[in-house]
């Protein structure tokens, strides 16, 4: 079976369709399920199982020529370019991972104000909620860092954050309305910077963007900010359950006007199952509220 190319696509791939997948599970179960889906519909299959098609077939739309590939291929070459897919993805998450940590320092410090306590750029020791400044932005948005006893509990450990309650640098200028949590919601400078280091041009950061395409995405002809890409930006640790508010149908239109207002700042030149959540997370707030406006609609119906 031919492979190459393979690898730099599970970069790109694992970049800006999904970042923390199996591939070689992936494949090997999704080429079993083609057979299956010749007299049933992928809607039949439970949730997991359906986005993990979802995903599959997305990849064979990337990379043409790859399912007579696999479908001709022994199970030891499919599970070889699984492999291949996976490598190119972690390789491109821990060089991402070492590339922003000396620059992030300088994003957070706004209006070039000194740090203090120092950051220490190759050091983890005084980070996370151990420092005023990380703390704060990495405080779940429905949480008042202010409040001291909140502070020593998240210090401490005694406040466990989950993966849907989502941090105050996800938010624009840091302000979380719970009454609108999708106001400002993904549309962090933070996020910004950071997208455009890793996907366009560390020379860009700071600049207004003039061309369609530059860097990394330049290189895999990429005019339009994805979903998954603004999630894997947010951060790894919440990259699900961003998605699953992305996926979300009753979510279309904020998520629409979301990819608008990104491609805006990235791309201006182009035309471009269900978990149990924390109670007061912007996560639940988003669910909350849509389910109220459903159930108004519905009862005036």
């Amino acid at each position: 079976m031919v492979s190459a190319g393979i690898l730099p696509h599970g970069r790109h791939f694992g970049h800006t369709v999904f970042a923390l997948c199996n591939y070689p599970s992936l494949l090997t179960n999704s080429i079993l399920q083609l057979e299956q889906l010749e007299d049933a519909s992928i809607k039949d299959f439970p949730a997991e199982e359906w986005r993990e098609h979802l995903v599959f077939e997305k990849l064979l739309d990337s990379y043409p020529g790859l399912l007579e590939r696999l479908r001709e291929g022994s199970e030891e070459e499919v599970l070889h370019v699984g492999e291949l897919i996976s490598k190119g993805a972690s390789a491109a998450q821990g060089e991402d991972t070492k590339s922003l940590k000396p620059v992030v320092i300088d994003w957070i410090a706004t209006g070039g104000e000194t740090i203090l306590p120092p950051l220490p750029r190759n050091s983890k020791i005084s980070h996370g909620f151990n420092h005023p400044l990380t703390g704060r932005l990495l405080c779940p948005a429905e949480l008042d860092w202010n409040d001291a006893e909140i502070k020593q509990k998240l210090q401490s450990g005694e406040i466990a954050v989950s993966r849907d309650q989502w941090p105050r640098f996800l938010y624009a200028n840091e302000v979380y309305n719970p009454d609108d949590p999708w106001n400002g919601l993904l549309r962090s400078r933070l996020l910004i910077n950071a997208y455009r280091h890793l996907f366009t041009s560390p020379s860009l950061v700071e600049k207004e963007p003039k061309a369609t395409r530059a860097g990394n995405a330049r290189l895999h002809s990429m005019t339009s900010v994805t979903p998954p890409s603004v999630a894997y930006i947010a951060t790894q640790t919440f990259y699900h359950s961003l998605l699953d508010l992305f996926e979300d149908p009753d979510e279309k239109g904020e998520v629409t006007d979301l990819l608008v207002w990104w491609n805006c700042q990235i791309f201006p030149t182009s035309s471009a199952a269900k978990r149990t959540l924390k109670a007061n997370s912007a996560l639940s707030k988003i669910r909350q509220k849509r389910a109220a406006l459903k159930d108004a609609n519905a009862s005036t119906s």
